[in-house]
């Protein structure tokens, strides 16, 4: 079952490849951040060869950042969109996540840099957001919506909160468009991240996780579909590295 497919009513959601009880994903998936926040941003330059920096980078851009502009960051804990938002002029960013080491890392790279002003740290639930209707900006969300239990509520709340004409990004893992990359990408993924997560982090199991939890999740066209859902219009889809990530933009009318 995919996520955004569930209620709290005795439903089960995916983690990874098991089906588990609505309620026990959010703890199960703080476990597995708990385990290996530290060395996150390590991994993931590791596991994408520093790619991963160039897909955030497309993101900032497609964001525009100014001074002006109130950025929610949702499952942004270590920082790495909240510090390239600041770096590009942007205005003040509350990161939110929903597991409080993530945020500790983030908030010591903040600090690490000399930036002590224009950010908020909030541990907090992407589907249950700790802010008032139509206060913000922009919402982003970077490889975190895979990771919520309930996709269509978290949508929904991303909706709630920003101002009419606010923009709502998510970058995530997709599905591969290239025929030839898809088969590599497999093998690389389920023989290969395990191991390294193993070897960098001492848990293969969250690596394995993480792997196992893209392939459940829905497609470019599937999420585009479930963003129009939750009320975003002007849906954009922008395919990066061959469709490994996608960027959906949409904004609230």
């Amino acid at each position: 079952m995919m996520q955004g497919d569930t209620n709290r009513g005795g439903a089960t959601t995916s983690f990874g490849f098991r089906d588990v009880a609505a309620g026990e994903k959010s703890a199960l998936v703080r476990g597995v951040f708990d385990t290996v926040a530290r060395r996150y941003d390590l991994m993931n330059d590791l596991m994408s060869g520093g790619v991963h920096r160039l897909w955030k980078s497309a993101l900032i851009d497609q964001l525009k950042p100014r001074a002006g502009m109130h950025l929610l960051d949702v499952a942004g804990g270590t920082g790495d969109i909240a510090l390239r938002y600041h770096d590009a002029g942007g205005g003040h960013v509350t990161v939110l996540d929903v597991n409080a080491q993530m945020l500790s890392v983030g908030r010591d790279r903040a600090l690490d840099r000399g930036v002590t002003s224009g950010m908020q740290w909030v541990v907090g639930d992407a589907e249950t957001l700790p802010l008032a209707d139509a206060t913000l900006d922009a919402y982003t969300i970077a490889f975190g919506l895979r990771n919520v239990t309930d996709m269509d509520r978290a949508l929904g709340e991303a909706r709630r909160v920003l101002k009419p004409g606010g923009c709502f990004l998510c970058l995530e893992f997709s599905r591969v468009v290239l025929p030839l990359l898809s088969g590599l990408y497999d093998r690389y993924s389920f023989s290969v991240v395990p191991a390294l997560g193993a070897r960098i982090t001492g848990d293969a199991d969250a690596y394995r996780y993480l792997v196992e939890s893209i392939r459940r999740f829905p497609d470019q066209a599937a999420l585009a579909g479930a963003v129009r859902a939750a009320g975003l219009d002007r849906v954009r889809v922008r395919n990066l590295s061959g469709g490994v990530v996608a960027i959906h933009a949409a904004w609230r009318i």
